[in-house]
């Protein structure tokens, strides 16, 4: 059975209060029942974890490189400066998907740059809560393809 590992970096806890003209109405568990849904259809497990704390989510990778089949991450800031982050996730030999509900491209210029893109294997952003069920659907194929 193919394992998901879901993280979310900081702030993220505040999703359906936080600056919701940008990240929406859903909250954190909203968008973590999602996913949940989304791949417990196709047979799948989902462990998800929220941290601010960038050791935590180092850890969180490292021990996915035994316990899961791929990781969903939406990094939050970290996306942008966390060489941390971007170094775990190359010891990772799973399929890895990039979420942002916003589009980082259409927002402040320091925004622009992710140090997990080039890590995965799909980036998905500015669909909002439907940018989690994407990248279900995303390691889907990307499994299928793989046999």
């Amino acid at each position: 059975m193919k394992s998901v590992l879901l993280l979310h970096g900081p702030n993220l806890q505040l999703l359906g209060s936080r600056e919701p003209e940008i990240y929406g109405s859903a909250t954190l568990l909203d968008h973590v029942a999602t996913v949940r849904k989304a791949v417990e259809v196709l047979g799948w497990s989902l462990t998800d974890m929220q941290s601010n704390s960038e050791a935590d989510l180092v850890a969180a990778i490292h021990d996915a490189r035994q316990n899961h089949s791929a990781i969903i991450i939406n990094p939050g800031a970290f996306t942008h400066y966390s060489w941390a982050i971007h170094d775990a996730l190359s010891a990772y030999n799973g399929p890895i998907v990039e979420v942002h509900l916003s589009q980082p491209l259409r927002r402040e210029s320091w925004r622009h740059v992710s140090v997990v893109a080039p890590l995965a294997i799909g980036t998905i952003a500015g669909f909002g809560a439907a940018g989690y069920e994407l990248a279900v659907s995303g390691l889907s194929h990307y499994f299928q393809s793989q046999h």
